[in-house]
């Protein structure tokens, strides 16, 4: 683990149904939904069967014991209203999003955010500059 400030973080009980379903589904990713289908929600795939592009930032990747690092990525646009935040992986029980792999577990991922302290901030490059 680096003690580098990083955007992304997993909960516990998250990382739980990860490696569940990474031993399921192979090596996994997250895209951060923009609101369409199934709202703004973290969506989970194997690599491979969402393809990331040009206009796609990388949060940074995911660290869960005893699996690789799980990359996380959004929009560029919807990164314009994240960028301030602190995004947290968690799971609660709930119909999962259609296309993301937990959705027959009857678990949902959801983002659990809070804006970036100002070590963070700095960090980012995202501080105010005097």
């Amino acid at each position: 683990m680096s003690d580098q400030p990083s955007r992304v973080a997993v909960s516990e009980d998250a990382a739980a149904l990860l490696r569940q379903l990474t031993a399921q589904h192979g090596p996994l990713m997250f895209h951060q939904s923009g609101g369409c289908c199934d709202g703004s929600s973290p969506m989970c795939y194997p690599i491979g069967m969402f393809i990331t592009g040009a206009s796609d930032v990388r949060l940074g990747a995911l660290e869960v014991p005893g699996l690789d690092p799980i990359e996380v990525y959004m929009s560029e646009s919807q990164f314009e209203y994240w960028k301030y935040t602190h995004l947290t992986i968690d799971v609660v029980e709930g119909r999962g999003a259609g296309f993301s792999v937990e959705g027959p577990t009857g678990n949902r991922f959801l983002i659990r955010s809070r804006m970036l302290d100002d070590a963070e901030l700095e960090y980012f490059g995202l501080a105010p500059q005097p």
